[in-house]
């Protein structure tokens, strides 16, 4: 299947295109940019560590937040946490880091 556009022809005329560049600054000032955008040369640098990815493509992967284990709890913990509704197995881990907290600090 063929893709549609997914960007449409300008509807500035040259003029108009002319007249905006003229009046754009000559030094960028942009305090949140992670390099300085005014010097060519660190430009450069900071997208040569990019990677071109067509639409659709899919990035690297983020590294776990948490670890995979097999842990046994007695039925009446499961039974009691399962009785609370979907997202029981979250408040169960809230409930371990509370408790780890707690101890910790002591």
């Amino acid at each position: 299947m063929k893709r549609a556009p997914t960007s449409k022809p300008s509807t500035f005329s040259k003029e108009q295109r002319a007249a905006a560049i003229a009046a754009a600054p000559d030094k960028v000032n942009d305090p949140e940019c992670p390099y300085d955008p005014n010097d060519a040369a660190s430009v450069k640098a900071f997208w040569a560590k990019g990677k071109v990815r067509l639409p659709g493509q899919r990035g690297p992967q983020k590294q776990p937040t948490k670890v995979a284990v097999t842990v046994r709890y007695s039925p009446e913990v499961v039974e009691y946490f399962r009785a609370t509704g979907e997202g029981w197995q979250t408040r169960m881990n809230d409930a371990l880091r509370a408790y780890v907290k707690r101890h910790r600090a002591a």
